[in-house]
């Protein structure tokens, strides 16, 4: 169960005890909010977050008016764990960007596992683009396409944070399953500048880069990507959301998991070996 997951079923039951305590029955405290009674229970059963609203009425029909700053700081606990997409960039791409290269600033090591896509840190400009402008959804508030400079200010953005690659007394270590050269999540021409680029990263001493060939034993299952930023923090990257992950035994979870993947990578002259082979068929 996920840090977030468990965040949430604690403040459920923090508020199925003040019901309890205020001799409300489920039904009774819906009615009194014009609520449905599987809200209640959603709630209480940590299947749904509440609203900074929600909260209140929860403690003012359970006579509880002086834990509301309790329960919105747990609330905002929460909301820091599970970020939606929406909300997240609502900022702007680039202001995202700029947010990550803070973290990554301050981290000596970060490892990254993506089975799919090519690392945000060795992106071309070209690949990044196509990666910004997938599945987007624009100015979520006006419903318009993003524009073209909010498109370039995001690429600089992440064009700068490679900087950090160079940095003395920084360490990288990333891996990538095969897949991820052979997806065409962007134009062949892009593509091949970027397996260009992954072949030339191989040799830089601040990076340690693997990747995981097809038909390699694996004893984890790639589900899905992530970063680990020391052994202070893992981001995961959804479809709609980010988890922030910061429990240390999830942590630690992460970090084994991590290097059952690196062990079945392969790296220097082998990882170019593979390197090589995708880009030759993608010329062919």
């Amino acid at each position: 169960m996920s840090s977030f997951q468990r965040t949430r079923e604690a403040l459920g039951n923090r508020l199925r005890e003040m019901r309890l305590d205020a001799h409300l029955t489920g039904r009774q405290l819906a009615a009194g909010a014009g609520w449905t009674p599987s809200k209640i229970s959603k709630i209480e059963a940590g299947n749904q977050t509440p609203s900074d609203l929600d909260l209140e009425t929860w403690a003012r029909l359970c006579e509880r008016t002086n834990l509301i700053p309790e329960l919105v700081a747990s609330l905002r606990s929460l909301e820091q764990q599970y970020v939606e997409h929406r909300r997240m960039y609502r900022p702007g791409l680039h202001v995202r960007q700029r947010r990550i290269a803070d973290i990554e600033s301050q981290t000596a090591l970060t490892q990254n596992f993506e089975p799919c896509f090519v690392p945000g840190l060795l992106q071309t400009a070209e690949y990044a683009r196509y990666r910004f402008l997938e599945g987007d959804e624009g100015d979520v508030d006006r419903g318009v396409p993003r524009s073209t400079e909010e498109l370039d200010a995001a690429i600089a953005a992440r064009m700068e944070r490679q900087q950090l690659l160079y940095r003395p007394g920084k360490k990288y270590h990333f891996v990538m399953t095969e897949a991820v050269l052979r997806y065409l999540v962007c134009p062949p021409d892009a593509m091949a500048g970027q397996l260009g680029q992954l072949v030339s990263m191989t040799t830089l001493q601040t990076i340690r880069l693997g990747v995981i060939p097809f038909g390699k034993p694996l004893s984890v299952g790639p589900l899905h990507g992530f970063y680990l930023y020391d052994d202070t923090m893992v981001v995961v990257e959804l479809f709609t959301a980010v988890l922030n992950i910061t429990q240390p035994e999830e942590i630690a979870a992460y970090q084994r998991t991590f290097k059952h993947l690196a062990d079945a990578a392969v790296y220097g002259s082998d990882a170019r070996k593979v390197l090589t082979g995708a880009l030759n068929e993608l010329a062919s």
